[in-house]
């Protein structure tokens, strides 16, 4: 018996070219910003246009487009526009949507920190060197930025050397009465104890800042002929002091690698890409000098071109940093006196982009290619080993799949106090440190000590977490692995949880220590079957330890940080009304946070800058409790 197909279902919602064709009459010729969205009305792609009809009707053509666009196009169940006055202000927005929305179409720059700066500061009789990161609130005269902590760490290390500046706080400065281990070691003056003047104090500053905006060869000659007078009035310690401080400069220079001549101030990008991904390296040059390197790994898809890569990495990672004044680029961006424009109004004066062919700059632009191309190299090398690993661990712990996203959790305190719990990430890139998280432990009934209880608290927080913020689970956010450190009793504990909250579904491995707790003899434990091992030699086995260990790290790290803490908390800290200009007249007054509490109220309404009200009410505080 045969019977007749099935009626095709009409009521399907349109999707693909003949959706957006349908938005052309509504369109006119404003410049302005397009989101394509799925059924879902999750972002498929983030536009600018200088011509939004235009620029869309090119969507709306059935064939002609690359693979990737086609699939985009053939995602699409509606759109979103806004228009804006300029194309400059369709750029702009267009980069802050994209970082925002995180659309899997577009180009998309994943790290995005801040970079740290050496700042001086100019508030103090004796000024400050330090590393500053962040906004620059604090007054004083910042130079940067530089590539990462280690860049500024090894300047700082060598400017102290050679400038013998401070580098401790004000507080510590005020409260020393002898010079710290700094001094002793020849990186300190020692200025909090007098062993040096204001005004030769000063002239340390100034050099150092006249080092930092390049003018090193004037501070070197200075310290040239400092060292041939010391020589020749007979002052051969004084002489000898500054030989190293001569030596100190240039060992500055020979570790920055790159001084420029005649590149004062730029950036240099270069972009690299191999297999459907892409590196871009990014060079600092300030001040003659090289401040640094880093390299990003954009997300990119299948069939994009250098220009369009370049140019989303240009707008998103300025969209928060300030530009220099020049931009030397390995390859043309699409749209280079639009970006330049951008750039500039956000800088306040004139950037310029170059795409140099000889001289100085295009063997800064090839030596940031050659990084670029190297790191990739690298990169794709140990995601291939990651990529077998995760087959290995599929394979080692029966998955249906080679996990994407594996959580390991881990506890740390002592005697129970300080606990906090850690969660790392780990996928196909190797380690998610951006998705790391810390949980301090805030149960009230938990006994000290009782880590059952404590990853109770930790996996109860983060699955309650997860329901809310992912209910669908597709926003990459799920586990596929979970790991934890401790054998059948953690994991018991663990299940019990999964089961309230119905996800039952997501593997979960107990790891522990086996015999003598030796590395190497680890027993894995599963839900409802025997604890088993791997082999000794078995890489799978090498790559769970290291799993474990970095999620040992970092608990141990977030405990320590939190036991420091309190070690330092000042109960001032708790009165409410007591801000830190008021502490600081509180301590300066009394001595100490104990002096304080002891205090009777006539003396507390002494203090510049406390009202009887706030005197009575930390009085109260330190009197009136229990």
């Amino acid at each position: 018996m045969t019977s007749d197909p099935p009626a095709p279902d009409t009521t399907a919602a349109p999707r693909g070219y003949e959706v957006i064709q349908g938005y052309l009459r509504t369109l006119d010729s404003s410049p302005g910003v397009y989101r394509m969205l799925d059924e879902q009305s999750r972002v498929l792609y983030v536009g600018k246009a200088r011509n939004l009809k235009a620029r869309v009707s090119n969507y709306a053509r059935p064939s002609g487009h690359s693979r990737r666009i086609a699939r985009m196009i053939s995602e699409t169940a509606s759109m979103m526009f806004l228009t804006t006055r300029t194309e400059t202000e369709a750029l702009l927005l267009e980069q802050n949507l994209i970082k925002q929305l995180k659309p899997k179409f577009n180009v998309l720059l994943r790290d995005d920190k801040s970079f740290p700066n050496i700042m001086v500061t100019t508030e103090h009789a004796f000024p400050q060197i330090k590393k500053h990161r962040g906004a620059k609130t604090e007054k004083g005269a910042y130079y940067g930025p530089f590539a990462s902590a280690g860049a500024v760490n090894r300047t700082l290390n060598q400017l102290q050397k050679v400038f013998l500046l401070r580098n401790c706080s004000d507080s510590m400065f005020e409260g020393r009465t002898r010079p710290c281990l700094l001094y002793q070691i020849k990186r300190c003056s020692a200025p909090c104890v007098g062993y040096v003047s204001e005004a030769e104090y000063a002239r340390s500053v100034k050099d150092a800042q006249r080092f930092l905006s390049g003018k090193s060869t004037e501070v070197q000659e200075v310290l040239a002929g400092q060292m041939q007078a010391a020589s020749d009035a007979m002052e051969f310690e004084r002489a000898a002091a500054l030989r190293d401080r001569i030596r100190a400069l240039t060992q500055v220079q020979t570790v920055q690698g790159i001084n420029p001549r005649g590149v004062a101030e730029a950036d240099v990008i270069a972009l690299h890409m191999e297999g459907g991904q892409a590196c871009v390296q990014v060079f600092f040059i300030r001040a003659h000098q090289n401040w640094g390197n880093k390299d990003y790994y954009p997300r990119v898809g299948e069939d994009v071109e250098a220009a369009e890569v370049l140019e989303a990495f240009l707008g998103q990672f300025y969209d928060t940093k300030e530009p220099p004044r020049l931009l030397l680029l390995s390859h043309e961006i699409e749209n280079p006196d639009l970006m330049a424009d951008a750039l500039s109004g956000k800088l306040g004066r004139k950037v310029e982009i170059a795409v140099p062919q000889r001289g100085e700059k295009a063997e800064l632009v090839e030596g940031a290619a050659r990084n670029a191309r190297e790191s990739l190299a690298r990169r794709m090398a140990e995601t291939a080993t990651q990529a077998k690993l995760l087959r290995g661990v599929a394979e080692a712990f029966a998955l249906d799949a080679p996990p994407q996203r594996i959580e390991v959790y881990d506890n740390s305190h002592i005697m129970g106090t300080n606990a906090v719990g850690a969660m790392i990430v780990a996928g196909p890139e190797g380690f998610l440190k951006n998705q790391y998280r810390k949980f301090n432990i805030r149960g009230d009934d938990l006994t000290p000590g009782d880590d059952f209880g404590m990853m109770k608290e930790v996996l109860t927080r983060r699955f309650t977490r997860l329901l809310k913020d992912d209910p669908e689970r597709d926003k990459g956010l799920w586990p596929d692995l979970l790991l934890i450190d401790g054998g059948a009793g953690q994991v018991s504990a663990v299940a019990e949880i999964m089961r309230e909250y119905g996800v039952e579904d997501v593997p979960m491995v107990g790891v522990a220590k086996g015999i003598d707790r030796d590395a190497g003899k680890e027993e894995f434990h599963r839900i409802g079957q025997r604890p088993f091992a791997l082999r000794h030699n078995d890489p799978v086995l090498y790559f769970i330890q290291r799993l474990r260990d970095e999620a040992h790290r970092f608990a141990i790290g977030t405990h320590r940080a939190k036991r420091a803490k309190s070690q330092m908390a000042n109960p001032l800290d708790e009165v409410p009304g007591v801000g830190a200009s008021r502490k600081r007249a509180l301590l300066a007054h009394f001595g100490s946070a104990k002096a304080v509490s002891r205090a009777n109220l006539a003396d507390l309404k002494a203090v510049d800058g406390v009202s009887a009200a706030l005197a009575e009410r930390i009085y109260a505080f330190f009197h009136d409790q229990g």
